[in-house]
């Protein structure tokens, strides 16, 4: 099938790996920095150039996509972007996300139309923020597109039309993840008139091809593009640690929570990405070894000194609150303080106990609602910490996977491209992916008496989280 190469346009950098079609064993590499801050969107075309350079793409037959999540490109009638890019990064459209709340009649209306609650990341949430702080760039926007959508139309050499895929449409907020189609009217809802969205294809279909005759995949977003890279399938659960946590994992169905706890997203395959988050992950680690005066490779063993369950000691991890469950205002909570408890090696076995059964807290909303997680992959700079690997599989129930560091999300878009290629040429189906490896990595499973202490440990954090707030719990 020949040479394949995917493209990874992140808020920090582009990165470009380029893989043999059918194996998909990575042949080289390409790395450009991107500007920092609000970015013009022809300058992640800059980036691009200066990955590729060096012959980087030579013999390439096809290309795929994935880019930054949260972010919107309002373009005019005449195709130019109206301003920067907008990014959710920051908070700045939390007034604007509660507002489109209450426009439509509350969380659960939200969940039955889309799959999801507005959030201020979330790109109808911008639009809505955009319509209120910039309104002549608002009026001037007659196409909106996230930020794969804009690069894949470039490629294409700027056709009369513009695609995206179902992954990336999942996380705007105006896609319906029940039906499947946009929902127009949302969109229209939060920028204040009607706006043209792109074409929505299927996991194996391709955008188009290049004036110089390279297949373009649909293109996707990056956690889409992250799972499909990783391997990621049925009963496989994403598990991120990051200063928040989120838990996904694939399934069979759209799932939609009235409460808004689980965000329904769709994978880059065809089936569903649910996800749902927590506020507090490594911000838990990191303000325990400040507190103790360690770095977290210390933190870390000085919590394998001390024994399950921390001697009593229960960490209810809600530094900045917490999303899952719903404690926006809340603050941690140290419980089961003794003489004998008060020790640096209790604390610090309580915060990595107390973020790893949040986490587990998260899953759990997904495993209730009949997702079945029987392997986690464990991303993030604290998943290699000894601490995390040895805890983490009994407190999270199931194998753990710590991948090896890799391009994954380059690696989701590049496999992508190998599939779109493959159905055109008729060597694939569009029922099944091209079979690339799975990411290696070290694994990590509880036997059957980790497994037991694992689950009263569990008990002993859940005893003291619906103790301490049953408001959450009802």
């Amino acid at each position: 099938m020949g040479i394949v190469a995917g493209l990874d346009s992140s808020s920090a950098y582009t990165r470009i790996v380029v893989c043999d079609a059918t194996t998909g064993e990575i042949l080289r590499h390409g790395h450009a920095e991107h500007p920092t801050g609000e970015a013009a969107p022809e300058s992640w075309l800059l980036s691009l150039g200066e990955a590729a350079a060096d012959g980087m793409l030579e013999d390439v037959a096809a290309i795929g996509v994935s880019a930054q999540p949260h972010s919107v490109v309002p373009l005019d009638a005449d195709g130019a972007p109206v301003r920067p890019a907008l990014a959710g990064a920051d908070d700045r459209a939390r007034s604007a996300a509660f507002s489109l709340i209450d426009a439509l009649g509350g969380k659960a209306a939200w969940a039955e139309a889309v799959g999801s609650v507005p959030q201020p990341t979330h790109p109808v949430a911008q639009l809505r923020w955009l319509a209120r702080e910039d309104p002549d760039a608002a009026r001037r926007t007659t196409t909106v597109l996230q930020p794969q959508d804009w690069l894949v139309w470039q490629l294409l050499g700027r056709p009369n039309r513009w695609t995206t895929d179902r992954g990336g449409a999942s996380g705007t907020g105006y896609w319906s993840a029940v039906s499947g189609n946009w929902r127009h009217e949302l969109a229209e809802l939060a920028i204040g008139h009607p706006v043209s969205l792109p074409e929505l294809l299927g996991p194996a279909e391709a955008a188009g091809r290049t004036p110089e005759g390279l297949l373009i995949s649909a293109g996707t977003g990056e956690t889409m593009s992250a799972a499909f890279g990783l391997g990621v399938g049925k009963g496989d659960a994403v598990v991120s640690l990051g200063a928040s946590g989120s838990v996904c994992a694939v399934h069979h169905e759209a799932l939609t929570d009235p409460s808004g706890t689980i965000t329904g997203y769709a994978d880059a395959t065809g089936h569903h990405l649910p996800v749902v988050r927590t506020l507090n992950a490594t911000r838990v680690l990191r303000g325990a070894a400040e507190l103790l005066g360690r770095d977290l490779t210390e933190l870390s063993g000085l919590a394998l000194t001390s024994t399950p369950g921390a001697h009593g000691l229960v960490l209810l991890p809600y530094l900045a609150g917490e999303r899952t469950p719903d404690l926006p205002h809340t603050a941690g909570t140290l419980a089961g303080l003794r003489r004998e408890s008060m020790k640096p090696e209790h604390l610090a076995r309580a915060a990595f106990e107390g973020m790893l059964c949040g986490l587990a807290d998260a899953a759990e909303v997904l495993r209730r609602r009949g997702v079945v997680i029987e392997r986690v992959f464990l991303l993030g700079q604290t998943a290699s910490l000894p601490a995390v690997k040895t805890l983490a599989p009994a407190l999270l129930g199931a194998r753990v996977v710590v991948p090896e560091p890799a391009d994954y999300t380059a690696l989701g878009a590049a496999r992508q491209a190998a599939w779109a290629q493959g159905v055109t040429e008729g060597h694939l189906t569009a029922d099944e992916p091209p079979a690339w490896p799975e990411a290696k990595g070290e694994i990590f499973e509880p036997d059957e008496e980790e497994s037991a202490v694992g689950s009263a440990v569990r008990q002993q954090f859940i005893a003291v989280r619906d103790e301490t707030h049953p408001e959450a719990m009802a």
